[in-house]
Formats: structure tokens, sequence, C-alpha cells
């Protein structure tokens, strides 16, 4: 499969501002993602998830190391440059699901396509497919305080996905949710993954990782470790990454 994502040699250092050592976040992360792989990244807190995420988002520069998203050189992408690139390049679906309430489904999830100022005839073309496919169409005309935490979620990737992004961040996206929602979100994620979309979700749980292709183990600011699904089930792979997780925790893998 042909490299979508490619990080390598990625070290994040923040000068702290009120401590004059510096704080080594990311200290020598290397990995590539394909076209069309589903990726999961954990660790414990304080390991450099969100940091390694924020720069996968353009929200943050390394230290040293690069980032390409395809041909897109990350350090090249100048800051007034970067939130359009976020819009037409990647998708986001967040733990508190970042919803408007003063707007309605339908125009949360076309405000990516509003700022792209694509012809309304072409966001309804995307729209209707999209939101039969997540079960939402009958929840257009709602506002996002009307709907239950799953409801919510289905909404905020749907707007992740409309703008048909080359890669899918997902930041604990069944974090807020319950069990049976989450696995029903999970299901959503390998049904999207399966018609193409690339997919890096950071995740604590065991439970979430099992949905992914492959799982990344960071710890310390490295990559210490990763699993293949390989032709696992999701129960046989949660077992597996649930083990690593626990050497991880203890005496390493």
């Amino acid at each position: 499969m042909e490299e979508l994502l490619t990080v390598a040699n990625v070290k994040k250092v923040y000068q702290g501002r009120f401590h004059a050592t510096p704080v080594e976040a990311l200290k020598n992360i290397t990995f590539t993602v394909a076209q069309g792989e589903y990726v999961a990244i954990m660790g414990e807190s304080g390991s450099g998830k969100s940091t390694l995420l924020n720069l996968l988002a353009t929200l943050d520069k390394p230290t040293a190391g690069s980032i390409h998203l395809g041909d897109a050189d990350f350090k090249a992408i100048k800051e007034q440059e970067a939130a359009a690139f976020r819009r037409d390049h990647l998708g986001f679906v967040f733990q508190d699901f970042n919803l408007l309430d003063t707007l309605s489904v339908k125009d949360n999830i076309l405000l990516p396509l509003v700022l792209t100022r694509l012809p309304v005839a072409q966001m309804e073309e995307r729209l209707l497919p999209l939101v039969n496919n997540l079960g939402i169409e009958n929840l257009l005309e709602k506002y996002p305080y009307e709907l239950s935490g799953g409801q919510k979620q289905r909404v905020a990737v749907a707007r992740a996905i409309i703008t048909e992004p080359e890669l899918l961040l997902a930041d604990e996206p069944t974090g807020a949710l319950d069990s049976k929602t989450s696995e029903q979100l999970l299901d959503l994620f390998q049904r999207l993954n399966e018609s193409g979309q690339t997919i890096l979700m950071v995740t604590h749980s065991s439970i979430a990782a099992s949905h992914a292709k492959r799982v990344l183990f960071i710890k310390d600011g490295l990559v210490f470790h990763q699993l293949y699904r390989g032709d696992k089930s999701n129960q046989a792979f949660l077992e597996t990454i649930s083990e690593t997780m626990t050497a991880l925790l203890t005496k390493g893998v």
C-alpha cells in the first residue's frame, strides 16, 4: 500500500515557563501510515500521545524531524495556511464532540464545506448519502443539545468526513460514551475504514484499539512497540493488546 503519512525522527521539546529544565515530550518518533490503514496509538498518561496528535493536526510544530502527509511537508505550512490545510486534508473526531449548539445538526455537518465555499448543490449531494449511512438522517433539523452522546458523536463523524479528508484523526472518540454506544461508534469506524478511509486514533481504551488494524504503543516519548491485527478477531486482538499494555506498564515489552 502507498504511504500516506510519514513521521520521521520527530522530537518535541517544551521550554517550561517556570522551570529552567526543558521537557522532552517526544524523543524520536518514527512511523508510517499507509493509505487505507486504521492505526491506534496507545500509551499511559504523559507518554506523548497528545503531543504527537497536536503535531499531526498541524496545531504545533516539531522541534526536530519531519512529518509528511502525501507530498505536503508540515514544516513548509505557514501558520496562516494551517487552518485551510486542516480543513482540506484532515478530519477530526473529538472526545467532547465540539459541536456548535447554536447551529442545527445539518449546519454543523456542512460547516467545513461552507468554509470552502462549495456550491450548495454539491453540499447536498454529499450530505444525504452520508447521513443515511450514519443513521442520522432524521436528526438534521435538531440541535446538538437535543441529542444523546452517541448521536452527537455520529454528527461529529459526519462533519469530519464530509470534506473527504485524506486522514481522519480521532482523539479518545469513545471517552464520553457508554459501552454500547462506544461499540456502535467503533463498528462505524471499521465500516469507514473498509470503505477506504485512513484513520489514526489516539485512545486509552484497549477495546477501542482492538478495532484497528495496527496498534502503536508510545512510552516515554518513543514508539516502544507495535502490534498487527493480522487475521485476529476483535476479541483475540483485544486480549493481545491488554497483555501488551500490562507488560508496558509493569516491566516493559
